[in-house]
C-alpha cells in the first residue's frame, strides 16, 4: 500500500499560483498609485485623465486600474515633437493688440 503524497498547503483565500508580494512577476493590473509611480506622474493627473476617458484604463466596478498595455499606450500617446512652447506662441502680438493702440 502506498502512502498518498501530501499536497502543499495554501492559506484559505489564496491561490497557490499567485506570486508573492514583491516577487519577480509584476501584477496584472496596477492601482492608480502604482501606475503613477511607474509613469512618474501625479496620481491626481492620472485619475483626472482616466475619469475624462482621455487615457486607456480599466474600471472594475468603481475601482480604477491600469494594465501594462495601458501604461505603454499612455506613454506612446503622450509623445510630442518638440516645438515652440505655448508661452512663446502667446507673446506674438498682432496689429490689433491693445499695446499698439493708444
Amino acid at each position: 500500500m502506498t502512502t498518498p503524497t501530501p499536497k502543499p498547503t495554501v492559506p484559505v483565500g489564496e491561490r497557490a499560483d499567485r506570486p508573492e508580494p514583491g516577487g519577480p512577476r509584476s501584477p496584472i493590473l496596477f492601482t492608480p498609485a502604482q501606475a503613477a509611480d511607474r509613469l512618474t506622474v501625479r496620481e491626481s493627473w492620472l485619475r483626472r485623465k482616466a475619469g475624462e476617458r482621455k487615457i486607456p484604463c480599466t474600471f472594475l466596478g468603481k475601482h480604477l486600474r491600469f494594465s501594462e498595455a495601458d501604461l505603454h499606450a499612455i506613454v506612446a500617446n503622450g509623445h510630442r515633437i518638440a516645438g515652440p512652447s505655448r508661452r512663446q506662441a502667446r507673446r506674438h502680438r498682432g496689429p490689433h493688440s491693445r499695446r499698439n493702440n493708444p
